[in-house]
C-alpha cells in the first residue's frame, strides 16, 4: 500500500491454509468486500458484493468468528493494537507489553467510518432505546437484546454473549440493510471487557 511496513496474516482455517500449501508461497491479497462496506462472512455474501468481478469463489464454509481478525504493528519501538479481534487487548497483554503510537500505518479497519450498511445506522444506549423508537417516524429496523417492539417494521434479536454476538453482527448487519428501512438503530452492547471489538466495529459502522 505504498507504506515501508506490511501486514501479514497467518490464517487458520484448514482451506486457507491448503491454499497456501498448494501455492506454495505467501499470497497477496485485499479483502473480500467492497471499500468500507459492511465484511462478508458467508461465500454467498462475497459473491453478492464482488458478483461478476471475481472468476472464482473459495468455498470454506461461514465465518466461525464473525468479525475481522486482531491487528497489531510490530514496525516501530513497542507493539501497538491497531485493531481489536477475537483475541482482545487483555489476551495480548498476558505475553507483550502494548505500548501507544500517533502514527500508526494504514490499516484495515483504521478510517472511522467503516464496516457500515447502506442503510443509515445509529448506535443506541439501551436506556433511550424505547425513546428513540417512539420518535420513529419513518420504517426502521432494530438489532437489538430485547424481545420485538410491535412498533417496529423490522428487529433482530441478538444474543448477549461477545463471541455469538460477533458470530451474527456482519449476516444480521446485512438483513437489515435488505430489509429497506428508512433507519436502523442498534442497541449499545455494554462497555464491559469482551465487547471492545464489537463496539469497534459497531461505532465506526454508524459514524
Amino acid at each position: 500500500g505504498g507504506q515501508p511496513s506490511v501486514g501479514v496474516r497467518v490464517p487458520s482455517h484448514p482451506v486457507a491454509r491448503e491454499l497456501l500449501k498448494e501455492f506454495g508461497k505467501p499470497i497477496a491479497a485485499p479483502s473480500a468486500n467492497r471499500f468500507g462496506r459492511v465484511s462478508p462472512t458467508t461465500a454467498a455474501h462475497v459473491r453478492e458484493d464482488l458478483g461478476a468481478d471475481v472468476d472464482l469463489v473459495l468455498e470454506g464454509g461461514p465465518s466461525e468468528v464473525g468479525i475481522e481478525s486482531t491487528i497489531v504493528d510490530l514496525s516501530g519501538g513497542a507493539p501497538v493494537l491497531l485493531r481489536p479481534g477475537k483475541i482482545s487487548k487483555d489476551d495480548l497483554q498476558k505475553i507483550i507489553s502494548l505500548g501507544k503510537s500517533d502514527a500508526a500505518p494504514r490499516h484495515s479497519g483504521g478510517m472511522e467510518k467503516h464496516y457500515a450498511p447502506r442503510t443509515p445506522a445509529r448506535l443506541v444506549p439501551t436506556h433511550e432505546l424505547d425513546k428513540e423508537i417512539s420518535k420513529l417516524k419513518a420504517r426502521a429496523a432494530v438489532l437489538a437484546f430485547s424481545r420485538p417492539d410491535e412498533r417496529v417494521d423490522f428487529w433482530l434479536r441478538m444474543p448477549r454473549d461477545p463471541a455469538a454476538y460477533a458470530q451474527k453482527l456482519y449476516a444480521a448487519l446485512r438483513e437489515l440493510d435488505g430489509a429497506h428501512c428508512d433507519a436502523i438503530l442498534i442497541e449499545a452492547p455494554p462497555p464491559e471487557s469482551g465487547w471492545e471489538a464489537v463496539l469497534d466495529r459497531l461505532r465506526k459502522a454508524t459514524a
